[in-house]
C-alpha cells in the first residue's frame, strides 16, 4: 500500500508520528507536507494530497492540520476526491465502507495522537461495501462533475 500524507504548521509532529507508524507497519509513504513549524498555509499540502489521490499515484491519503477542517475542504477540489474529516475511529471506518472515501483528514489540534493512530487503522482496513453505498458515492460525483443531481431534481 502506498500513502500520501499532507499538513500544515500545526501538524508536523503528528504527521511524522503518523508517517513513521504507517512506515513500521510497511506502508509506503509520500510526505507532501512541511516540516516546518513556521506559518504554512494548508491548501497547499490539501491540494497536493488530493492531486496525487486523483491522478491514482497513491493508493489514498492522509491530511492533517489543526482542526483537519481546512485541509479537508482544499482537498475535497480536487475532482475525483472524497475527503472526510474525522475526530474518532467510527467516523474514519464509515467513511470508507458507506462513502468510499479516499483521503481522511483530522485535526492536530483535536485529538491527540492514540486517536490519530486509531483513527488511520480503522479507515486502512475498512473496505467500500459498494450496493446502495455505489449509488450514492455516483450521487456525490454527478453533483462534482455536473453541479447538478438528477435525483433531486426528479423529486
Amino acid at each position: 500500500m502506498k500513502l500520501v500524507i499532507g499538513n500544515d504548521h500545526a501538524a508536523v509532529d503528528m504527521k511524522n508520528e503518523i508517517k513513521q507508524y504507517l512506515e513500521e507497519k510497511g506502508i509506503e509513504i509520500v510526505d507532501v507536507g512541511t516540516n516546518s513549524t513556521d506559518s504554512f498555509n494548508y491548501p497547499v499540502s490539501g491540494y497536493r494530497v488530493g492531486k496525487m489521490v486523483a491522478e491514482g499515484k497513491v493508493d489514498g491519503g492522509i491530511a492533517i492540520c489543526g482542526t483537519g477542517v481546512g485541509i479537508s475542504l482544499a482537498c475535497n477540489k480536487v475532482d475525483g476526491v472524497r475527503a472526510c474529516c474525522c475526530s474518532e475511529p467510527y467516523s474514519a471506518e464509515m467513511s470508507k465502507r458507506h462513502n468510499n472515501a479516499n483521503v481522511v483528514c483530522f485535526g492536530a489540534r483535536v485529538i491527540g495522537i492514540e486517536t490519530a493512530k486509531q483513527i488511520v487503522d480503522a479507515w486502512i482496513n475498512a473496505k467500500f461495501e459498494g450496493g446502495r453505498h455505489e449509488n450514492r458515492v455516483n450521487m456525490i460525483m454527478e453533483i462534482q462533475d455536473t453541479q447538478q443531481l438528477r435525483a433531486a431534481e426528479e423529486a
